[in-house]
């Protein structure tokens, strides 16, 4: 979008905040970007200009503005609309790969050179890999610099800086003042956290308007695995495996954010655990977007307008998500629910939670891999289709995740015994992340599909789905709302 002039300044002029995340404008006067909705008086359209990404203007030498915070925004909902090699890389940087891998790690994920890699970032978002995750390293280090009471050397290292000097002068050329002086200014603030427990942070998820939280957090809370996840005090909980320990997030539904406290063993595990968070409760989506081509269609137009910006409740671990998904095959929520409980007694990890009742972290797919199908609860073929699947993704034959082409992860989980298309077609929905997901066969589609008048046959309703092209996951999202069922209600 930052090559449409035009549009742009239109935007900047309009304070229209449905573009934050979808590009950045750098002001030639000043020295400084800005997010589109940033309150300030728009400069003169030829002291403006666009570019795709907060690394872009870093890149080019502008520093964030410290009224709009362009470093906030929601993330653009391009990378989580697209399975292409760039999409694919922007959720990784997103999820700190470059930080603990480096480029060749983010590459070989890809299957790509590095130097393949930086060409195809650098022409899409004018910078390349390691820019972007310094963004990123940048962002992380605000937070925990404003939020938190760590000192200065624990937060270079937990945002991803090799050296106490990097961090000094990534702060300094991006925010145009010293770490300390981030800390000074944000001091009277109500999001300080200084007297929070060690390795606990809050933090603000902030998204585009609207939301629709209640069948978002419903369906959360009336899947919830016993042990892994919880409703308390208003926030769901649930428990996170991370690359350096494990964390504990819990996540409260406001007007115009998402409340996030994330406890973590380790603070170097933030931008995964944000990441993560973000990607479970769909947070960079663009509703406008996705409602106005559903409004399109006369029989979802009431459904749309009623509760406008619904998200699709996802995961924070693909892998995940598949072993519950076929868990949940042909059985009640509640049955999927003990299925799954008894998995995580058995192989998950136990961790302590002062705060609530959570219990385990959910089982790996190679501490699954020596159970013993005989111990299970389910019938003969079920019990081959988890074990062929967890066997998949233990020897790394399937790998489902932020860097999964979903077209390719379809045809794997389609290859597998006792995968049909209710089950791939849901992984890719809530697993995958894939927006145009669709299941014509669910019983629950159906039977909304058959009260609003719209034709209840799969290969019918999947004719009349072409429309709502490339959003169908959400369109599920609509129709499965209209049932009376604990999954469509936020919990009290």
């Amino acid at each position: 979008m930052h090559t449409d002039t035009e549009r742009c300044v239109r935007a900047v002029r309009s304070n229209d905040a449905r573009f934050d995340g979808w590009f950045f404008t750098a002001v030639l006067t000043t020295g400084i970007y800005c997010r589109p909705s940033c309150p300030a008086v728009p400069p003169k359209a030829e002291n403006m200009t666009f570019y795709p990404s907060a690394a872009a203007c870093q890149q080019a030498g502008f520093r964030a503005c410290k009224r709009c915070r362009p470093d906030t925004s929601p993330g653009s909902p391009e990378w989580n609309a697209r399975a292409d090699t760039v999409a694919r890389a922007m959720r990784l940087i997103h999820d700190g790969v470059v930080d603990r891998e480096g480029v060749p790690g983010l590459a070989g994920r890809l299957g790509y050179s590095a130097r393949q890699i930086e060409r195809q970032l650098l022409a899409e978002l004018g910078a390349g890999p390691l820019a972007l995750a310094r963004a990123q390293r940048a962002q992380t280090a605000r937070l925990l610099i404003e939020t938190t009471a760590l000192p200065m050397a624990d937060v270079a290292f937990a945002a991803g800086f090799a050296s106490i000097r990097a961090f000094n002068d990534t702060v300094r050329e991006v925010f145009a003042q010293s770490p300390s002086e981030l800390r000074s200014r944000a001091a009277s603030r109500a999001s300080r956290t200084a007297d929070s427990p060690r390795g606990v942070i809050s933090l603000r998820l902030p998204f585009r308007a609207p939301l629709t939280p209640d069948k978002l957090f419903g369906h959360l809370v009336a899947t919830a695995v016993p042990g892994v996840e919880e409703w308390r005090a208003g926030a769901y909980r649930r428990t996170l495996t991370l690359p350096y320990g494990h964390g504990i997030a819990a996540l409260t539904p406001r007007p115009d954010h998402i409340a996030c406290r994330l406890s973590l063993t380790d603070p170097r595990d933030l931008t995964l655990a944000i990441s993560s968070c973000r990607r479970l409760l769909d947070l960079d989506a663009d509703p406008v977007a996705v409602d106005e081509q559903l409004r399109a269609d006369p029989e979802l137009a009431p459904l749309v307008d009623k509760a406008p910006g619904r998200r699709v409740p996802r995961t924070v671990d693909a892998a995940e998500f598949a072993v519950r998904a076929v868990l949940g095959q042909q059985v009640s929520t509640a049955a999927a629910r003990t299925h799954a409980a008894r998995l995580v007694t058995a192989h998950g990890v136990p961790v302590e939670d002062p705060e609530g009742g959570l219990t385990h972290l959910f089982p790996a797919p190679a501490a699954l891999a020596s159970l013993d199908p005989g111990a299970l609860a389910l019938p003969r073929t079920r019990r081959t289709t988890l074990t062929t699947l967890v066997a998949a993704l233990a020897e790394g034959s399937l790998r489902l995740g932020a860097d999964s082409d979903w077209e390719q992860a379809r045809a794997q989980l389609a290859e597998l015994p006792g995968f049909g298309p209710w089950t791939v077609e849901v992984i890719a929905m809530r697993g995958l992340g894939d927006p145009d997901a669709f299941l014509p066969t669910d019983l629950g589609m159906r039977r909304a599909a058959q009260g609003l008048g719209l034709p209840a046959t799969p290969a019918a309703l999947t004719a009349r789905a072409a429309g709502w092209r490339p959003w169908r996951a959400y369109a599920v999202q609509y129709l499965w709302a209209t049932e009376d069922h604990a999954v469509n209600r936020l919990p009290v």
